[in-house]
């Protein structure tokens, strides 16, 4: 396994980072908690770009627990028919939708524990919506941060578990909030599973990756 970068090359990889891009923001569009966490609940399995033209119309209707439930399931399986695993992510949708309107007041709970006792939310979900808007340094391991960090040394690990504390471990507090987009839009752009882009990376004399393209 790649070993763990040291602290100066960490501090120097998302100094760049952020140099680059100060804000790095989430790619699925949401207008409130409710609509992000209902959007990264149907990006299992999706991309983003699939969710976004799924929900756009969707949240025009139901941008809150109570619409989703007066849309019923049948209504919101309309809209994201074009979402793999659509008919189970709707009933999830709707059981989340009834437990936030009977429990929470119709608001999205701010803590971990809270969302992940929702229907169809795991700890990824939960942490892209305490990063993305109660803007808490939790760290989302997708597939692209889990390449990445093992690729690189910036979080190696066996699993997401752990490549989530590796990243909470040894990235720079300063850096800690934008941390996880940073990694996925790396790996989503440059960083790629097939044919990485090493000759545009950012990172390339920083990066352990030993078989660097051209």
């Amino acid at each position: 396994m790649t070993t763990q970068l040291d602290f100066n090359t960490m501090r120097e990889i998302f100094a760049r980072f952020h140099a680059r891009e100060p804000e790095p923001r989430g790619e699925l569009d949401h207008v409130n908690a409710y609509t992000l966490l209902v959007a990264v609940a149907l990006s299992a399995q999706a991309t983003d770009k699939g969710v976004n033209r799924a929900t756009k119309a969707l949240f025009e209707v139901a941008d809150a627990p109570a619409k989703m439930l007066a849309l019923g399931e049948e209504g919101l399986t309309e809209h994201i028919r074009t979402i793999g695993l659509y008919r189970n992510k709707a009933k999830n949708v709707i059981k989340l939708s009834r437990i936030l309107e009977e429990q929470y007041g119709g608001e999205v709970p701010s803590s971990r524990a809270a969302l992940q006792a929702l229907p169809g939310v795991g700890r990824k979900t939960a942490n892209v919506v305490l990063n993305m808007w109660f803007r808490q340094p939790a760290q989302a391991v997708d597939t692209h941060i889990f390449r990445v960090g093992n690729r690189t040394g910036i979080a190696p690990g066996k699993n997401v578990d752990v490549v989530e504390r590796a990243i909470e471990d040894n990235v720079p507090a300063e850096f800690q909030l934008h941390a996880h987009h940073w990694l996925i839009l790396h790996g989503r752009y440059t960083c790629t599973a097939r044919a990485p882009r090493c000759s545009l990376c950012l990172i390339n004399d920083l990066c352990t990756f030993e078989e660097k393209t051209a």
